[in-house]
């Protein structure tokens, strides 16, 4: 079920409206088949997966949180990952992968021959893993107690406003608010439907509009000339922007309606001064979970400098690869991890002018200089991010 369908105009009340009148010990019961019917309207089939995730990460909590040493626990962790990611990657990647193979092998003149499947990627399965995948790797770590309540860790995984496209919320800011009494509040719901109105605002009125535009132009480059594309790409900066952080808050809004607080997604990040702020400013939840489970494992910055560069850079590489499967989403990770690396390069360079006084005006200026530079480098990752192929990314480059 997507937010912007007449299914969800009705759907939304309803649960709301029956959200505050059951009794406090059944309404996680409730918010759990809630979300597994609005998951099933998409697809029925596929709440399978969501269930097989749900009871081996449930199942795999209990099991380390029996063990003291994390040597005993890794076996557990293993099943975690394994199913998880093995899920993710059979639905999302096996093609990628199966046809970049064929490609180089077809070069070679190596015979390659292992067919394709024509599956329909289940809807938001990128979220629900990472999300559930932060649970179990918390626990492991010994920051989290597992959750001995299965139909609470189960509404965790598939809460319904934030099941198919984020907040990425962790276990210790969500599961806890499941236990505490909502009661209906006059301010959490006016607050909720006001972010609920300007997110369908900005996903329907300006977002699709854009698309309109947008589409025409990277599904033809051949056909446009530089102008046309640099229009193009700045307008699509802000149809996915509104797109995507209208469904955040919608999603926000929908569930601080019922008293529930998801974490904050997106924070203005047009207004970057750097990219470095930019990725604190976008997708916050799942930049931050990039941070937590990928980068400060690799080792962060607490490394030889090379090796610092190396972790941005492949953080950001794999980043790319979760939107989406397809060489133009990593080249897309690929691009922001070298600006990283750039940036932290030329920072001491850099840091030399803002020792300079400057006045009013001249602060100013520098300001906007550097918030235009910072989007303009974000515009042209852009370019990757939605040309349909790496040629077509080229080719809007060299137009």
């Amino acid at each position: 079920m997507l937010f912007n369908s007449f299914e969800f105009l009705i759907f939304f009340p309803l649960v709301v409206g029956l959200y505050f009148i059951l009794p406090q010990r059944i309404r996680w019961a409730f918010l759990l088949a809630a979300s597994y019917y609005f998951y099933m309207c998409w697809k029925a089939e596929y709440l399978i997966l969501i269930l097989l995730s749900t009871v081996v990460d449930y199942y795999a909590s209990i099991q380390m949180n029996k063990f003291s040493e994390q040597k005993k626990r890794k076996p557990f962790l293993y099943l975690s990952l394994v199913v998880n990611l093995g899920v993710l990657f059979g639905f999302k990647y096996f093609n990628f992968f199966s046809e970049s193979a064929n490609a180089v092998f077809d070069q070679l003149n190596i015979f390659y021959d292992v067919p394709s499947f024509d599956i329909l990627l289940p809807v938001g399965i990128s979220f629900y893993t990472f999300q559930t995948l932060s649970y179990t790797i918390d626990v492991y770590r010994g920051r989290l107690n597992p959750e001995r309540h299965f139909g609470i860790f189960a509404l965790y995984v598939s809460f319904w406003p934030q099941l198919v496209a984020g907040p990425i919320e962790r276990p210790q800011n969500l599961i806890p608010q499941f236990y505490l009494k909502q009661s209906f509040n006059y301010e959490n719901v006016t607050s909720g439907l006001k972010l609920m109105a300007w997110g369908f605002f900005k996903k329907m009125v300006i977002a699709d509009r854009l698309a309109s535009l947008v589409d025409p132009v990277f599904n033809n480059p051949q056909a446009h000339d530089g102008f046309t594309h640099m229009f193009a790409t700045v307008a699509f900066a802000f149809q996915i922007f509104c797109d995507f952080s209208g469904y955040s808050d919608i999603a926000i809004g929908a569930a601080l309606v019922m008293g529930f607080k998801l974490m904050k997604n997106f924070d203005s990040p047009y207004w970057s001064r750097s990219i470095g702020q930019f990725w604190h400013k976008w997708h916050i939840s799942l930049s931050t979970w990039f941070r937590d489970y990928v980068y400060i494992p690799l080792g962060g910055n607490r490394v030889v400098k090379w090796r610092w560069y190396y972790n941005l850079f492949i953080t950001f590489t794999v980043s790319g690869l979760w939107h989406g499967a397809n060489w133009t989403f990593v080249a897309w990770g690929a691009f922001h991890g070298l600006l990283l690396v750039i940036e932290n390069i030329t920072v001491k360079f850099r840091n030399r002018f803002s020792t300079i006084k400057l006045n009013v005006i001249l602060r100013f200026l520098k300001t906007s200089v550097q918030t235009l530079i910072t989007f303009i480098l974000v515009c042209l990752g852009w370019i990757f991010f939605r040309a349909n192929t790496i040629d077509d990314a080229f080719l809007i480059f060299q137009k």
